[in-house]
């Protein structure tokens, strides 16, 4: 299950790379602007300010977070983005840090891409780090004898989870698109203790906090946790450096 707080808790690292993402996009007077896997809103409010003509909705599967959209006075509903459809007056699509949890989502953006209104946009952003330290560290202790069983289909991301940016333009160029597509790797400056399994406890985690009790999360964590110290050590000064990939396909409809 999302937990708002956890997520947020790193809200101006997750945060920054929506606004990467929304500055490409050139949509000036939208009618309906969507925001799929809204989390907990504190983005979707971002695009009620840029855009405060439009119908601005959001979508989400997790029911804590819809709640938390809803409380920012969000207008959010419960829903699957494998199930989203575009009307006629969706104008501007931002999906954010969502689509590779979907499997074959690439087929979905080619639907998508469509359906949409000719001029309408859609704009993704995705993790790219799944081949990380982090996430091979998590599929190591997710292999090991005692997991193995239990977290077999967790929904542990693979490094194939999601497409580099050539194939998400060839993707949504074949649909009909007009592509910008990019990659960039931030360096995240974390603090605390154990800042990175604190990090990929709110996402990539996510899978095996749902399977496992709280006695089995503290034991894997603690098998975790070392693994991921000597994967990403900290400096002197406490602090400890976080390479994350992102890929950013933007395209707007021909």
């Amino acid at each position: 299950m999302w937990d708002p707080q956890q997520y947020l808790a790193f809200g101006d690292h997750r945060s920054r790379p929506f606004f990467d993402l929304l500055v490409r996009v050139g949509a000036t007077e939208p009618r309906g602007v969507v925001d799929l896997g809204c989390g907990p809103g504190h983005l979707t409010g971002v695009l009620v300010q840029r855009w405060p003509g439009a119908s601005v909705q959001a979508l989400d599967s997790s029911p804590d977070m819809v709640a938390a959209a809803c409380g920012r006075g969000i207008e959010a509903t419960l829903g699957s983005v494998e199930n989203w459809q575009p009307g006629e007056d969706t104008d501007v699509v931002i999906t954010n840090a969502v689509l590779h949890w979907v499997p074959g989502h690439p087929a979905l953006l080619a639907q998508w891409m469509r359906q949409l209104p000719a001029g309408a946009w859609l704009a993704i952003q995705v993790p790219g780090n799944f081949d990380a330290p982090s996430h091979r560290a998590i599929r190591q202790v997710a292999a090991r004898g005692e997991w193995r069983d239990r977290l077999g289909r967790a929904g542990i991301l693979e490094p194939h989870a999601v497409l580099d940016p050539a194939g998400y333009a060839d993707v949504l160029a074949d649909s009909g698109g007009a592509v910008d597509a990019w990659e960039t790797t931030y360096l995240q400056r974390l603090t605390g203790d154990d800042p990175v399994l604190g990090w990929v406890a709110g996402t990539a985690l996510r899978p095996v906090r749902d399977v496992l009790d709280d006695a089995e999360w503290r034991e894997f964590a603690a098998q975790l946790a070392p693994l991921l110290r000597a994967a990403y050590p900290y400096r002197d000064d406490g602090t400890t450096w976080l390479p994350f990939r992102r890929v950013f396909p933007v395209a707007q409809k021909q």
